[in-house]
């Protein structure tokens, strides 16, 4: 627009130049008589000079203009040099010219034109600024902080000074002064909104690169924002730099509300509607507010159907909630909006496998071994998805994958749930030494794994092996979880091969009791234990209610096994 304007001036001018010069009659030899008018014209012929010299700025300014839009780079920099040579007292254009040889890498253009512009005896803060800007660029520091130093010392309301002083301070690695120049901008009683926001941001820089600071100046960012906000920044602009200021700083609340308040004005800028729909949706998730996290990224997907991040969001929702339907529909849709999505692979494979789909699973992790290296993640995944399945030699495989990749990239990921999950595969295959093996390495990671506990004390209980360690494990597993259905059981079945029936009745009849549907092992235990205790038709009606839930030959052999006498 500025550029359209001044281009429309110099035309203009131009115009009226030549017209006057049309309209001047011709020089004559001066006669007697005529000095007073001859001096008049003298001062006539200055203005007339003044007129023209910017008229030809102008002109050359335009001519800069033309080459520009015809792609004609070297030749428009040399109509905009020559528009600021000849009206060197113009900042704007001083600022102009000079910010266009930066752009095209040629810093040493831009300083002729601002050391001679710095010569003028009012110049502006802002000329001191840039020239302070232009010798940074060029590895004159000293020079550059001394142009800045002048900067805010004409302009202290003016933060470029500040600012270019900051990373001057930063340049040289002297941290205390860096702060410092922050510290004496924040002492300005009258500066604006847009001032005090960007403060902030310089405070909120120096946190970054100081995390050992950040608790300090993290206040030092908020107290400056909070002189922002009671100036009321007009603009949606400087609204949403202000809630990006509290975003950052972790004033939440204070964000989401100037958030909210320029919300109605982006409707002319969806890609910045989105992302403030995207910081309150996060906001949002943070305080734990998923009805309003939700209505936030549904209004990204009305208005951007194709959102893969708003459907990735709305997944973890419902992941925390466990509606793992939901979770596998919604990364399904970011899949299809963002094929190159890796996480969200893996991410939907764990859905899938929650819904008990291994098949489905395996598909996901298939498409993305096509696309993706191997890594952990995936062989760990097609371990489970493929236990789920019940191949579990594959699962074991996969697991010895994910293991050897674990042992020689990142060992932090060979958890005790991820030993647990090769127990569980190895003692389902029959390898119920290996099965031993993961499982203790589980409990050493974490002794308190409750179905860690449970599972290698009933797999050493159902094989009659080192019971007295298999009942205190179990026992730890019940002191954690005391009303745990499974885990009464596995007491009930430790304490019966110990030879403990009477006892053990106890634990599996509570077990039935807790469990909220009927089990056919529950049933199978307890009519063994009834037998071993010499009350056959108790036995019996239990075998009878196990296979009413599972048919099972075993059970049936003990059903029709002739009555005792």
């Amino acid at each position: 627009m500025r550029r359209c304007l001044y281009l429309w001036i110099a035309t203009l001018v131009l115009s009226e130049v030549l017209l006057t010069g049309c309209r001047t009659a011709p020089a004559t030899k001066s006669t007697p008589g005529t000095k007073s008018v001859e001096k008049a014209g003298a001062r006539q012929t200055a203005g007339d000079r003044t007129l023209m010299t910017e008229a030809e700025a102008h002109a050359h300014y335009a001519a800069g203009v033309i080459h520009e839009l015809n792609n004609e780079t070297d030749a428009a920099l040399q109509e905009f040099h020559r528009a600021a040579l000849k009206d060197p007292g113009n900042d704007v254009l001083i600022l102009d010219v000079s910010g266009r040889f930066l752009q095209n890498k040629q810093p040493e253009k831009a300083l002729e034109l601002l050391q001679s512009a710095v010569k003028r005896p009012n110049v502006s803060g802002a000329i001191c600024a840039r020239l302070g800007f232009v010798y940074a660029r060029l590895g004159r520091n000293e020079e550059a902080m001394a142009a800045n130093r002048m900067a805010v010392k004409k302009a202290p309301g003016l933060l470029a000074g500040y600012h270019n002083l900051f990373f001057n301070y930063l340049q040289t690695k002297e941290l205390a002064k860096a702060l410092n120049t922050l510290d004496e901008a924040a002492k300005q009683p009258s500066a604006d909104a847009g001032f005090f926001i960007g403060l902030a941001d310089l405070y909120a820089n120096y946190a970054q690169q100081f995390p050992s600071q950040r608790e300090t100046v993290n206040a030092k960012t908020l107290a400056v924002l909070e002189r922002a906000d009671k100036l009321k920044p007009a603009t949606p602009q400087l609204r949403l730099n202000l809630a990006d200021g509290f975003y950052g700083a972790g004033n939440t609340d204070k964000a989401a509300v100037h958030y909210l308040s320029v919300l109605d004005q982006l409707t002319d800028l969806p890609q910045a509607r989105e992302v403030v729909r995207a910081r309150l949706a996060n906001i949002y998730l943070h305080d734990r507010d998923r009805k309003r996290a939700v209505e936030q990224l549904e209004a990204i997907l009305r208005d951007d159907p194709s959102n893969a991040q708003a459907y990735y969001f709305l997944a973890s929702i419902a992941y925390d909630e466990h509606r793992w339907a939901d979770v596998a529909d919604y990364l399904g849709k970011t899949l299809l909006f963002s094929p190159d999505f890796e996480q969200a692979y893996y991410d939907l494979a764990s859905a899938q496998i929650s819904l008990g789909k291994g098949g489905e699973a395996l598909a996901t992790l298939g498409a993305a071994r096509k696309k993706f290296p191997q890594n952990f993640v995936l062989e760990y995944l097609s371990g489970m998805a493929q236990g789920r399945q019940k191949n579990y030699a594959e699962a074991i495989e996969r697991f010895t994958a994910a293991e050897v990749i674990a042992q020689a990239t990142d060992t932090n990921r060979l958890t005790q749930g991820f030993y647990f999950e090769v127990g569980a595969a190895f003692e389902r295959s029959g390898d119920r030494a290996q099965a031993e093996i993961y499982f203790e390495k589980c409990l050493k990671l974490q002794p308190d794994f409750a179905e860690a506990l449970n599972y290698l004390g009933y797999m050493w209980a159902e094989r009659g092996e080192k019971l007295d360690r298999a009942r205190e494990l179990i026992e730890k597993a019940l002191n954690l979880q005391p009303a745990n259905p499974a885990y009464l059981d596995s007491m009930g079945w430790v304490l019966f091969k110990q030879n403990q029936p009477k006892e053990a009745l106890d634990y599996v009849l509570k077990a039935v009791e807790l469990n909220k549907e009927p089990d056919a092992t529950l049933y199978d235990h307890l009519g063994d234990i009834y037998a071993a205790l010499n009350e056959m038709d108790k036995a019996r009606e239990a075998w009878r209610k196990s296979l009413a839930v599972e048919k099972n030959d075993a059970v049936q052999k003990k059903l029709e096994a002739p009555k005792r006498e």
